[in-house]
């Protein structure tokens, strides 16, 4: 089951694309959007980070730090975030697999892959907005725009 708005947000600590370890702890006191995509490198991924990656200061101007997590391993994220200059943190939930996206209820385990989730978390660390779409479904990412406005409302 997915999160919902009002929950306290899991605690993750994750690898970023440079094996530099992220946690949710240590973003506290700022509002952080969480991003779970599937695969680096797949087509609707990829334009999805990059369409985030073109808009990333309708977040940061906000103050708000932006991460996303798949389950791929540190070294296809490095990868992936070089060849499509992505600059906000890549994380890995690649061990144990998925056990990020399981604790946001966005775990697929049949396939071994996270959901589209996105959350945002406040910056007391509860969920002040979420959306779960199924890995065919791509994003409208205005809903979280929406979401970043209403916390600086």
């Amino acid at each position: 089951m997915s999160l919902s708005v009002g929950d306290v947000a899991p605690e993750f600590s994750l690898p970023d694309q440079d094996k530099q370890v992220v946690s949710l702890a240590e973003l506290r006191g700022a509002p952080v959007l969480v991003v779970f995509y599937p695969f680096a490198f797949s087509g609707k991924c990829t334009g999805e980070l990059c369409q985030l990656r073109d808009e990333l200061s309708t977040y940061t101007d906000a103050g708000v730090q932006v991460v996303a997590v798949s389950t791929d391993p540190v070294f296809s994220l490095k990868a992936f975030r070089e060849q499509e200059g992505l600059t906000f943190p890549l994380l890995s939930d690649f061990w144990p697999h998925g056990a990020t996206a399981q604790a946001y209820g966005v775990f697929n385990e049949k396939a071994g892959m996270a959901l589209r989730g996105t959350f945002l978390v406040d910056a007391e660390g509860r969920i002040a907005f979420a959306e779960v779409n199924q890995a065919g479904d791509a994003r409208e990412q205005s809903g979280w725009k929406d979401a970043v406005g209403q916390l600086a409302a």
